[in-house]
């Protein structure tokens, strides 16, 4: 890959503008903590969500800083954008962080993260004891969080993404490996859950994306790790979603599937809404061939005891045909090449 090149003058003069302003610099010095929506700045920064939006938008305008919807909610982030980020963030980062001001705005951070905290745990706590009930069928949450450590290897993870990320769980046991990490989950509930453990875990700059599995919104070639987890059996067409998930990975990358084995627990279907009581070898394999994909490994982990009561965790590792020298060059990479 070419040296990465300075940003240019305009880059850096625009980025100055943008910046040059007390409210605009305190929401970057907020957005450099994590994602927030209008509604946690208006909080915070004590102003009415108008002036709030109009900053934002000369922010996202800017190029500064990112937009996304979740259901009737905006979020804003910082930018993804390398060479706005070579500017940006060494200033963010060397501002007095003892500064009376920013000292206010941190602690009205901190009471909005808890708030966001509490009533994420108030909507787990509903659905908690199906859940434990769940786990208590099948291998112990460590036990399968190690197989899959082990079924990844020790390979780099540039860009990650988690469909139907859910809790976050496998964003907390991934990210720290890899340089980009995004979830999507189609209910807006399981993330504000994410985003309360995330947060809570001390992993503040991982992407969380509302959207459909069926039609994630990442452009092809994006991600080189796709986990979907314990996920394909909600769906009614498990295949697609697979197709989905393939379409994203960029040359030589990977789709990591953890789910069940097929078993016989047919009140799963009423009591937890699955669709599909578990996934044959063949099936999967079937699935991922269609999508492109080689399966590469396929590993059960059984369960805690015998019975016709327990279920096993399988797991499937999916692998682009394409070698990686095919992968163009990211936008952000080739912004600065």
């Amino acid at each position: 890959m070419a040296e990465k090149a300075a940003p240019s003058l305009d880059l850096t003069l625009s980025i100055l503008r943008a910046a040059a302003e007390e409210t605009r610099l305190r929401i970057l010095a907020l957005l450099i903590e994590g994602e927030l929506s209008v509604s946690d700045l208006t909080d915070i920064l004590g102003q009415s969500q108008p002036r709030i939006s109009r900053h934002l938008k000369l922010l996202v305008e800017a190029g500064l800083v990112e937009r996304h919807r979740e259901g009737a909610w905006a979020f804003f982030r910082l930018t993804d954008r390398s060479a706005a980020m070579r500017i940006l963030r060494p200033m963010l980062e060397g501002l007095d962080r003892s500064d009376p001001q920013l000292l206010d705005d941190q602690t009205r951070l901190a009471a909005v993260r808890g708030q966001r905290a509490q009533a994420a745990l108030a909507f787990f706590s509903r659905l908690a004891p199906e859940w434990d009930h769940l786990r208590t069928l099948h291998a112990p949450e460590t036990v399968v969080e190690d197989a899959v450590l082990e079924a990844l290897g020790p390979k780099p993870i540039r860009n990650l993404l988690d469909l139907g990320t859910g809790t976050g769980r496998m964003l907390q046991l991934l990210a720290p490996r890899a340089s980009r990490v995004v979830g999507l989950d189609a209910s807006h509930a399981m993330l504000s859950v994410a985003r309360a453990n995330l947060e809570r875990a001390g992993l503040t700059r991982i992407e969380l994306r509302q959207g459909d599995i069926y039609a994630p919104p990442f452009p092809r070639d994006t991600f080189d790790l796709v986990i979907v987890h314990q996920v394909l059996h909600y769906l009614d067409d498990p295949g697609r979603a697979i197709r989905e998930a393939a379409r994203l990975l960029a040359p030589g990358g990977r789709i990591l599937i953890v789910d069940f084995a097929p078993h016989n627990l047919e009140f799963l279907r009423e009591a937890q809404a699955h669709r599909r009581l578990g996934f044959a070898p063949e099936q999967m394999t079937s699935w991922l061939e269609e999508a492109g994909l080689d399966c590469a490994l396929n590993k059960n982990i059984a369960p805690p005891k015998k019975g016709d009561d327990q279920l096993t965790v399988s797991l499937w590792v999916g692998q682009d045909r394409r070698i990686v020298s095919d992968w163009p060059l990211a936008e952000t990479d080739r912004e600065v090449a």
